[in-house]
């Protein structure tokens, strides 16, 4: 009888493990999780060690985001620099990588091990033309007021070849706030809907930062 407790009682935390790991799974791909930003693309508006909770509500459904949102999505595979190699009629960011089996897609997508994320600003949406020119960003020809930026941010092309392109649907097109210093669409081309992977909605730390992202976007 004795014995027979024992496994009973082993397989009850077993049972309680399991629906735990259950819970962290469905609310890490669909409710939000806790990050820690790593780079410095996007410094000023975040800095590296803060730390952000990113929301997956809108994502996991490929819910379009909106012009100034900060997201998150899986890192494309390439990053052109020769014009022989781009597509101007499609400028979409490319993925080699599409893991075909149940355990491979969730050890990538869900466990995340192997994956790489960006965090940058949404600038162009779809069906809108967008170009780097004189310093700045211009959507449909308008100059966009990106309030948001400093003073001294200048907007150039930094050797991409993504800088005068009508943004395909169901795409969108980022850049980070720290122009000088970011691996974004102007290389890579713009973004599928369904890699994004997160919204970054509210920072937790520093404490004397703590609250909402300013995106204030004209």
């Amino acid at each position: 009888m004795e014995n027979k407790s024992k496994g009973r009682e082993a397989l009850e935390w077993i049972y309680c493990i399991l629906i735990a790991i259950v819970i962290v799974i469905l609310i890490k791909s669909f409710i939000g999780v806790p990050t820690v930003v790593k780079q410095s693309s996007m410094y000023p508006t975040l800095m590296q060690n803060e730390r952000l909770w990113l929301s997956k509500w809108g994502t996991t459904f490929n819910k379009m985001p909106k012009r100034g949102d900060i997201i998150t999505f899986e890192a494309p595979t390439q990053r052109y620099t020769d014009s022989n190699h781009i597509d101007y009629q499609n400028p979409v960011a490319e993925y080699n990588y599409n893991p075909t089996n149940i355990f491979t897609k969730f050890v990538y997508y869900t466990l995340e091990i192997g994956k790489t994320s960006y965090i940058k600003r949404v600038i162009g949406l779809p069906g809108e033309h967008v170009q780097i020119k004189d310093g700045s960003v211009y959507i449909n020809d308008q100059k966009l007021e990106e309030n948001y930026l400093q003073d001294y941010v200048v907007t150039s092309d930094l050797d991409g070849l993504y800088i005068d392109i009508v943004v395909p649907e169901n795409t969108v097109y980022v850049l980070g706030d720290n122009r000088g210093e970011s691996t974004d669409s102007r290389r890579f081309g713009c973004i599928p809907v369904e890699k994004i992977e997160s919204k970054a909605v509210f920072r937790f730390w520093p404490l004397n930062k703590l609250g909402g992202i300013y995106k204030d976007v004209k």
